[in-house]
């Protein structure tokens, strides 16, 4: 067994079945030995109850799953609980039991906390969530992640859960906080322009193959610090998919020989209330 999906449904859910219940059956079979990676969507009701139990649950059981690498707490659509609903805990135990772990996928950013921030071996660090806390960005910034490979961060808006500034996103890119980063994520984020333009030369980019500021309110005044930067002329690919660059700005990144994906255009309404982030509630 290489993957493995739990999740508990309305109908379980109201008959009393637990997540804690199923992620012990799982370790006491003889394929967890060899699981290499685990998927706990819905454990029911995570508009009210949070991920605390899974994380409990998972340390405790850590030498039932010696093989684990890849590990996603909240696949769940937004049928079954919208993002901004899903109610997290902290999830820096999992790193310590885990330190052969190489991916870790969050979605949901309420009551979520990162405590300790520490891994030497993770890969890939993705956050799903409609607003990112302040407090999260600075355990990332301030933790220690010298193999990341992949930083995905979905930075979202005020009203769902954002309460930092660009000088806290920033600090994530700092010269050497992540010496094997070649994927950058500071995507589907209401302060979009911002990002692009303190981002478009920064060092980090010299290392990166891949930067992603799609999903959020990109106009063309981010896209021209893009545009003018002979940094982002080195990426092997920028994603700006889901924006609200105008029809000249489009066609200039055509015309600009770049691997760059300009997808998702949105109504370019001159009133900057009426732009959303591609992900909120």
């Amino acid at each position: 067994m290489s993957e493995c999906k739990l999740s508990v449904d309305y109908d379980q859910y109201e008959n009393g079945v637990n997540i804690v219940d199923l992620i012990e059956e799982l370790a006491s079979k003889d394929e967890s030995l060899q699981l290499e990676s685990l998927i706990i969507g819905d454990w029911g009701g995570a508009y009210e109850n949070d991920s605390g139990e899974i994380v409990e649950a998972l340390v405790r059981l850590k030498d039932r799953f010696p093989q684990l690498r890849s590990l996603f707490i909240g696949d769940m659509s937004s049928e079954e609980c919208e993002v901004s609903w899903i109610n997290q805990s902290n999830l820096g135990p999992i790193l310590s039991a885990y330190p052969e772990l190489r991916s870790l996928t969050i979605k949901g950013s309420t009551g979520l906390s990162i405590d300790p921030a520490h891994h030497d071996k993770l890969e890939a660090l993705t956050i799903i969530c409609g607003g990112l806390g302040k407090d999260v960005l600075t355990s990332i910034s301030e933790g220690s992640f010298k193999n990341l490979k992949k930083l995905e961060l979905y930075l979202g808006v005020e009203d769902y859960g954002f309460d930092g500034s660009l000088e806290d996103i920033l600090a994530l890119i700092e010269p050497g906080k992540f010496p094997q980063l070649t994927y950058l994520g500071l995507k589907d984020s209401e302060i979009q322009d911002e990002i692009a333009i303190a981002v478009a030369n920064a060092p980090i980019l010299d290392g990166l193959h891949t930067l992603d500021l799609s999903m959020g309110t990109l106009t063309d005044a981010g896209a021209e610090a893009l545009m003018n930067s002979e940094k982002i002329k080195k990426l092997q690919h920028l994603d700006l998919s889901y924006h609200y660059m105008s029809d000249e700005m489009m066609d200039r990144w055509k015309q600009s020989g770049l691997s760059v994906d300009i997808s998702d255009q949105q109504d370019s309404d001159d009133d900057e209330d009426y732009r959303y982030p591609s992900l909120t509630e």
